[in-house]
């Protein structure tokens, strides 16, 4: 039997490696496209796939509304990336003011004196910032933007958080997270912001980002466990929560989760029970592909809750579905 899936590109690579490797095991197949975090959620919505895939969770009440359950699959992070001919990948420091003045074209030259004063040391170019953006409704963009509009009061209020955004005229639009990575090493000059997994994939160039504590990080799978660490998550296994801006002196600053979306209710229970086997799979044999993709694997405590939270589907007539590997 074929599962279809379609949502988040910045975990494509996780769900394309789970998928490749349970096919070794079984005769399932799992099809996932990589449409973006806001057309995986319509597409589950409409049942028209068997799982969607989003890097922002949905909150209780539309989960409630939607029939929709939600658990977390891994822990990312989202890094601000640049390319700056005369500079090595991690040399240029930015914070989140210099961020949301770059992203809404208020800071426009490399040369600026807010990016001087961090980066004392650099010498940097006399170079308009040529900044690239996602177009499409994207997780990524959410936590993103959602890490600029807790820090700027001027963000939120000109442009908040959301899966798309009216960006300024000036900025270049893309689909995608490898359209993103592609623009990126094409434009000299140029900044935007991506996951971890296609910095490592596509060797791009980082910065250091300035977190809550004051110091500055570079983007690791460490960093984004130290975010992880300082969350309601681990005490609470609360995964409703951003965790964007937890405190902590290793912490990344722009950590994200990335969800699974599934219909409480089966409409066809034994395409969801081939959906809750894959992911039941997956969790508990793909902890080292999380790994390899460049992404966080989930705490025990978390996985225990998602197995709790796939037990609650049922069919049309609600009784609880059973299944298992075996």
């Amino acid at each position: 039997m074929e599962i279809q899936g379609a949502g988040s590109s910045a975990a494509a690579p996780l769900y394309k490696k789970w998928a490749d490797a349970y096919a070794k095991t079984v005769t399932d197949r799992v099809d996932y496209q990589a449409v973006g975090s806001s057309a995986g959620i319509k597409k589950i919505k409409e049942n028209s796939v068997d799982f969607g895939a989003s890097d922002a969770a949905l909150s209780q009440a539309e989960l409630k509304k939607s029939k929709l359950i939600q658990f977390p699959s891994a822990i990312s992070g989202i890094v601000p990336v640049v390319n700056l001919p005369g500079l090595k990948s991690g040399e240029l420091r930015l914070n989140a003011e210099t961020l949301a003045g770059i992203f809404s074209y208020k800071i426009s030259q490399w040369n600026d004196p807010a990016i001087v004063a961090i980066n004392p040391q650099l010498r940097l170019p006399a170079k308009p910032i040529e900044v690239i953006v996602r177009q499409d409704g994207s997780g990524t963009t959410y936590n993103f933007t959602d890490y600029l509009s807790k820090i700027s009061p001027e963000w939120k209020q000109s442009y908040g958080k959301n899966f798309t955004l009216t960006w300024h005229s000036k900025l270049t639009q893309v689909k995608g997270s490898s359209s993103i990575a592609a623009a990126i090493k094409k434009t000299p000059y140029s900044i935007s912001y991506i996951d971890y997994n296609y910095v490592i994939q596509d060797k791009l160039d980082t910065v250091q980002l300035q977190n809550r504590d004051g110091k500055f990080i570079s983007p690791s799978p460490e960093s984004f466990s130290a975010a992880l660490s300082n969350s309601g998550w681990k005490t609470q296994a609360n995964f409703e929560e951003m965790l964007t801006d937890k405190p902590g002196t290793k912490t990344w600053p722009i950590t994200m989760g990335t969800f699974i979306l599934i219909p409480q209710v089966a409409s066809n229970a034994e395409k969801t029970i081939t959906t809750l086997k894959f992911f039941t799979w997956a969790f508990m044999n793909g902890d080292k592909l999380v790994n390899s993709v460049d992404l966080v694997r989930l705490p025990d405590s978390l996985q225990a809750r998602v197995f709790k939270e796939m037990t609650t589907v049922t069919d049309q007539q609600g009784k609880p579905l059973n299944w298992s590997l075996r």
